[in-house]
């Protein structure tokens, strides 16, 4: 019999306010080590947490995002364990009572099917420190450093059902989540700055059993290292159990340089943490005109988007999911169809040379060097036969190279397509001159040879010749 992986995740996101989530400290990244903690966020006696606003709201927004409840009454609580990075010796979390219940979110797979996954939760936390792992200078040995500039950091842990059955999957929604927090402006996302971590309960059953004992991999801080994770623990599971032995309620740490999971510690329970409500705060009561007012300038959101691009553009829901990947991108689409009226054609660009282009070079969107304007010069001259397909290639590389728009980068270049027939009849027949042999072949019924011909016409012209002019002339001389 087949092993089915369950798979849950928990996604730690920060969110974009400019103070934390009980002080007034800033959140920038990339501070000196230890200055921007203040007292609150040490838990040095005397002092209260005042809760974040900003952090509230931003919470609700999410919670929108994937039409789930908003509580109208939530609650703090102390989640009390000990690590040298949490200074107070408990984290301010949300346990029996979050501020997001359930809603649902859609990933679209590999096969182009959707599907739907819940997420059973997100609440509200602060963020514990960070703690450095590495040799520092004047040290006698390996040291182990403390930065509290995170403390407090205003946390969105957002919690899904075990609904996820592979890798991919789990990658799907991940991404989807990413996507989403990005797009309402809620988080920068930012996994190198550990803006978004994801922690995976991964466990596997037979088809029909009840679940199996689940293992969590803690701060996974890419995509790549979630699939290569979580792949590695379900063989993991499988072969352990399998060989008759049983898995064991654990936390596990990825270790991407050996591309294995491996043991940190025992996975603790709810109880483990004495969880109880906070004193120093109140519980939050949320009123309808306050949700209506953090919700109204939410954007038109992602799945909303691509349905329509779909609709009014007759594109596929493969192309109009990748052009939904971000705002920006999308812009950057409906930019370049205003501009040129072929929603199919911006699609394939977009989605083809430029997203290539953007992915080796390693840029972000707001930092390609072909602006959507750009992209549309160059659409244009395609439509309107100025350039072939293969051509206009050379072209967006030298767009690309900063060269000036497309119009000036044919009229440096001589790139200018040949439409000419008379000049393409020219050229045809000088070559079906020269080559009387091929052109007996191609009559006796080598339709192969054919590709000759064009090849022979696509060389003289140095490639500038319409290809479907080229076509069709060569068809009707060849035929005698």
């Amino acid at each position: 019999m087949q092993w089915e992986p369950v798979i849950g995740l928990e996604i730690h996101t920060q969110l974009a306010t400019e103070s934390k989530i009980f002080s007034g400290a800033s959140t920038a990244f990339g501070a000196a080590p230890n200055t921007q903690a203040c007292a609150v966020d040490l838990g040095l006696p005397g002092v209260l947490p005042v809760l974040n606003e900003g952090a509230v709201r931003r919470a609700v927004q999410f919670g929108q995002a994937i039409a789930a409840e908003i509580a109208p009454r939530s609650v703090f609580a102390r989640k009390n364990y000990f690590y040298p990075d949490l200074p107070k010796g408990y984290q301010i979390s949300q346990y029996e009572l979050p501020i997001v219940g359930r809603g649902q979110v859609e990933i679209l797979l590999d096969d182009g099917a959707l599907k739907t996954i819940g997420v059973t939760r997100a609440h509200l936390e602060e963020d514990a420190g960070k703690s450095l792992h590495e040799r520092f200078s004047g040290a006698g040995g390996d040291l182990t450093g403390i930065d509290l500039n995170r403390a407090g950091t205003p946390l969105l842990e957002i919690v899904s059902e075990p609904d996820l059955r592979s890798a991919e999957e789990a990658v799907a929604y991940a991404r989807k989540i990413h996507q989403l927090v990005r797009w309402i402006g809620i988080s920068d996302g930012n996994m190198q700055e550990g803006s978004f971590r994801v922690d995976a309960n991964v466990s596997v059953r037979r088809p029909g059993a009840p679940l199996g004992t689940r293992a969590e991999i803690k701060n996974i801080n890419s995509f790549r290292f979630l699939h290569r994770a979580i792949a590695f623990e379900i063989e993991r599971q499988i072969e352990l159990l399998e060989d008759g032995g049983s898995v064991v309620q654990e936390t596990r740490l990825y270790d991407a340089d050996k591309d294995e999971t491996r043991s940190m510690r025992t996975k603790e329970e709810a109880n483990d943490y004495r969880y109880f409500p906070d004193p120093d705060l109140l519980p939050v009561e949320l009123d309808d005109a306050f949700i209506e007012a953090a919700t109204a300038d939410l954007p038109e959101l992602p799945d909303a988007m691509r349905h329509r691009l779909r609709d009014a553009y007759g594109i596929s829901d493969y192309d109009a999911a990748l052009l939904t990947a971000s705002r920006a991108t999308a812009a950057y689409y409906e930019a370049v169809v205003d501009r040129t009226g072929d929603a199919k054609l911006a699609a394939n660009w977009i989605n083809g040379a430029l997203a290539a282009a953007l992915n080796k070079a390693g840029l972000d969107l707001s930092e390609s060097p072909v602006s959507s304007e750009q992209l549309a010069g160059l659409i244009k001259r395609i439509q309107d036969n100025s350039l072939s397909g293969k051509i206009a290639k050379q072209v967006f590389e030298a767009l690309w190279a900063g060269e000036g728009d497309a119009d000036r980068i044919i009229e440096a270049r001589g790139l200018k397509q040949i439409t000419d027939s008379g000049a393409i009849e020219r050229m045809i027949d000088a070559i079906i001159a020269a080559n009387p042999q091929q052109v007996e072949q191609y009559r006796a019924g080598k339709e192969k040879v054919f590709g000759f011909f064009v090849g022979q016409v696509m060389k003289q012209s140095q490639g500038k010749a319409n290809p479907q002019q080229v076509n069709d002339l060569l068809k009707a001389k060849l035929k005698g």
